[in-house]
């Protein structure tokens, strides 16, 4: 079992003694000037989602448990325009703190996010919905792209890993809640409205969802997680050896040698994509590709060509 894991199952056996953190240390002052997120407001109620499918601008997104998920691609970040909102989960975003959105990964779960460009590496905790933006993989925090290295530049080649053990503890530390839960919905959906009666000249008015008290396991829940923040907020960035890395665009991977070629025949108006066989888990699969790219906004020029041919689960890589 994991460091992180093992802390984490453990934290109600260490009240009132020197709390180890999640690292395997004991706590120290954080390394940002910001270094202590502020607790969960006092109107969200925070908890362990998966969610249900969900469309966002035309596109549909199917959150699940992936204790396996291991992608590469492109990270972006997101801060003030959010900061004090409700994530997806039902939390208060603080810019400040050390997490990130993800499209489908289960919420919260816990993630290490090396940046391929200098080596950096962070264990990030993911409470939100999001990039909504086609060829990203994760949205960090402001300070977690500070730590990364990424805020200058907006965007930057990244590789996600979930860390398994620490997911599942965290996860387990906040399904004992059963309570209905704040599920805020993605940053870009719409409103809710009410209907007049038939034949009515009245408007349409927004629902006004009014805030719940919060419960004793809600705060509980709230006290776990502002705790995980402040240890993910004291941790030692890691540098980590890194390799020349290109970007791809993927339009598709098959497991049979025939239909990569199909698609590679399709695309030839869009241009010249290479077929790249790959061994996943014992098996061979035949990657569709363009690339390298010379850069990130030449992959999302070309990721929009790609999907307007119809091929809507294309992506951009890093290998």
């Amino acid at each position: 079992m994991g460091r992180v894991a093992a802390l984490l199952m453990s934290t109600a056996l260490l009240s009132g003694c020197a709390e180890m953190n999640l690292f395997g240390h004991y706590a120290k002052k954080a390394t940002s000037p910001n270094d202590n997120p502020p607790p969960v407001g006092s109107t969200a109620a925070p908890g362990y989602k998966v969610g249900k499918p969900y469309q966002v601008a035309g596109v549909w997104y199917y959150p699940r448990e992936d204790f396996d998920y291991d992608e590469t691609g492109i990270a972006s970040w997101y801060g003030p325009d959010f900061h004090g909102k409700l994530t997806a989960n039902g939390e208060s975003f603080d810019q400040n703190a050390v997490s990130a959105a993800h499209k489908t990964l289960p919420l919260p779960s816990v993630v290490r996010v090396t940046n391929l460009d200098n080596g950096r590496s962070l264990v990030i905790r993911v409470n939100d919905r999001g990039p909504f933006v086609n060829g990203r993989i994760i949205d960090l925090s402001r300070r977690a792209a500070q730590l990364l290295g990424t805020e200058a530049t907006g965007t930057a080649k990244v590789r996600v890993q979930v860390l398994p053990e620490e997911s599942r503890a965290l996860a387990g530390k906040l399904k004992h809640d059963n309570e209905p839960q704040v599920a805020a919905a993605p940053r870009e959906s719409v409103t809710a409205e009410t209907l007049p009666a038939p034949g009515s000249r009245e408007q349409a008015k927004p629902i006004l969802a009014s805030a719940k008290p919060v419960s004793g396991s809600a705060q509980r829940a709230a006290a776990a997680i502002e705790r995980t923040e402040r240890e993910l907020a004291a941790q030692d960035v890691e540098t980590v050896p890194i390799k020349a890395t290109g970007i791809f665009v993927q339009a598709g991977s098959f497991s049979r040698h025939d239909n990569a070629i199909r698609l590679q025949a399709r695309l030839s108006a869009v241009g010249q994509p290479q077929i790249q066989p790959a061994h996943i888990k014992g098996q061979t699969v035949y990657r569709v590709r363009f690339g390298p790219l010379s850069s990130v906004a030449e992959a999302d020029r070309l990721l929009e060509s790609v999907i307007a041919t119809g091929q809507q689960d294309a992506k951009v890589i890093v290998d």
